[in-house]
């Protein structure tokens, strides 16, 4: 809970995130208008398309932020529906298309077409979002998302082929979360916001969680635990 003092400050920082955000929009939008323009598979397109992608990081973030600002003030609505979760994973991928051509990396998708569940779909997209782009800068060819149910809830799982997951972040517990690694530039911001949002899904005893882990075969595995 934030003091008077504070209080001020949190909604003036939520302010200015806002209206960043805004102008990020709008230079994100001319700039794919641009890379429109530029012949297909040029050496052209693909520095432009690389800024993008970086711009897309950004905001990113300033919408964690935001959602993590929502969260801590309790006014993050969470909008629970039914998903299947075979046309979600196909659709987060999409997404994704030109920045996997770009970093010549294959994404390989593995779920049961008839596999649903019950959760808000925008939220868990943002997740997903932050973790297939993380995966595409450190895989070296290849990344995997699956989708399962286990344990009376839905399991997502992203596995990459790349260096795997640092050790700090391998023990995003209480003590890591929202750190700051100066020397790489991480924030663990997508990751605090994507263990935040798994939180808030409850059902019964089962809350939602993620994990990480770096599994012997080698590469990384981000896992999301859905009751």
């Amino acid at each position: 809970m934030s003091t008077p003092d504070e209080a001020p400050f949190a909604m003036l920082l939520a302010s200015s995130i806002h209206d960043i955000k805004n102008s990020l929009g709008m230079l994100m939008e001319r700039l794919a208008a641009v890379i429109e323009t530029i012949p297909a598979d040029s050496q052209q397109q693909r520095q432009f398309a690389t800024v993008q992608g970086e711009a897309a990081r950004i905001n990113n973030d300033l919408m964690y932020l935001l959602g993590l600002y929502r969260l801590q003030q309790q006014s993050l609505p969470l909008r629970i529906e039914e998903v299947w979760l075979d046309e979600f994973l196909q659709e987060q991928v999409a997404q994704q298309s030109l920045l996997f051509l770009l970093r010549n990396t294959t994404c390989q998708i593995s779920c049961d077409p008839s596999l649903s569940g019950y959760f808000d779909r925008n939220l868990i997209a943002g997740v997903l979002n932050n973790v297939l782009v993380n995966g595409a800068r450190y895989a070296r060819q290849s990344l995997h998302l699956s989708a399962f149910a286990q344990d009376g809830g839905i399991i997502v799982q992203v596995a990459d082929d790349g260096p795997g997951f640092p050790e700090p972040l391998l023990t995003l517990g209480q003590a890591h979360a929202g750190s700051i690694d100066f020397t790489t530039g991480s924030s663990s911001l997508g990751l605090h916001f994507a263990r935040e949002v798994a939180a808030l899904h409850r059902r019964g005893e089962l809350q939602g969680r993620i994990e990480l882990a770096n599994p012997a075969s080698g590469g990384g595995l981000f896992t999301l635990f859905l009751p």
